[in-house]
């Protein structure tokens, strides 16, 4: 397939498949961490994505996946051949209800990531959540400041609504500005048939969704593109293991079977058909996963060879 995803009316250019990065300074740290994102760009990627929040739910760790990626950065001396996404905004852990995405909240968080990653400008910047209770022209507007300050390149949203995301967008082309130009939220090939996650901020993609991004400008990129696992698991280590997933539901128990029958059908892995499923889309989609060891990276960035 084609390697790279041009975004309309942008400079951005992104791998089908990005890094996703929550694991960076845990599942694997320092020397290891490299690694990883050297494999990652050698096997044609070139999305990194990360979140100030990453890793803040270890103790005493504050931006690790954000600090580890510029150290990483500073190492191979530079990002220009990279689209670095990073987000901010998120709320407090502690209580997911409180909003974080005041101008005030937003240019810490973004200060910290630009210290955190040792770079200038972020080539694309995310609202992590949504607030309701704040007009789009407010957070539009906040965006078009950090543009103009040169600190960010262009910015989407993630978890927000698709009312909300067309309402942005109408303010945004009212004001001449480009707007978002990629929205995250969960989707993949199990998603529609799971239970509601337990984070009831986070947005799945639902087909009024997908009818948005087929019919405007705004990259979808899926989050949790390969379903955390949980049909690989269900295949390795059976039901047992995965009875506590959202995702273990009668048709999605259903689901793994087909799944099953056409990796062995097509002598490929059932983390490739997963992918698969989001990279033969019928628009194009930049699908976030994360791995922990080489041989996941190396199995789902295969995908991009058979579709």
């Amino acid at each position: 397939m084609n390697q790279r995803i041009q975004i309309k009316d942008t400079t951005l250019s992104l791998c089908p498949i990005g890094f996703g990065t929550a694991n960076a300074g845990v599942a694997w740290d320092s020397e290891e961490a490299f690694k990883m994102l050297d494999l990652y760009v050698e096997l044609g990627g070139n999305v990194i994505d990360t979140a100030r929040i990453y890793n803040d739910w270890i103790d005493g760790e504050i931006g690790r996946s954000e600090r580890v990626i510029g150290e990483w950065i500073k190492y191979r001396g530079g990002h220009d051949d990279l689209v670095i996404v990073t987000k901010g905004g998120h709320p407090p852990l502690e209580n997911m209800q409180t909003s974080r995405l005041s101008k005030e909240d937003m240019t810490y968080d973004l200060n910290k990531s630009l210290d955190a990653l040792e770079i200038d400008c972020i080539d694309l910047y995310f609202y992590h959540r949504d607030d309701v209770n704040r007009p789009v022209s407010e957070l539009i507007e906040t965006m078009q400041d950090f543009v103009r300050d040169g600190k960010i390149k262009y910015y989407g949203c993630s978890n927000w609504s698709t009312a909300r995301m067309k309402e942005a967008m109408d303010y945004a082309k009212s004001k001449g500005y480009r707007g978002f130009v990629a929205n995250q939220a969960l989707y993949n090939i199990g998603s529609i048939h799971m239970k509601p996650y337990a984070d009831e901020t986070m947005v799945t993609m639902d087909e009024e969704m997908l009818e948005f991004h087929r019919t405007s400008d705004v990259l979808a990129m899926p989050y949790f593109s390969l379903c955390s696992g949980f049909f690989t698991k269900l295949a390795t280590l059976g039901e047992g293991a995965v009875k506590d997933s959202p995702y273990y539901t009668e048709k999605n128990l259903e689901l793994a079977k087909l799944i099953n029958q056409l990796a062995e059908e097509r002598n490929i892995s059932l983390t490739q058909v997963i992918m698969g499923f989001l990279l033969t889309q019928d628009q194009p989609m930049c699908a976030l996963a994360g791995a922990s060891r080489e041989s996941q990276l190396k199995d789902f960035m295969k995908t991009l060879e058979l579709v």
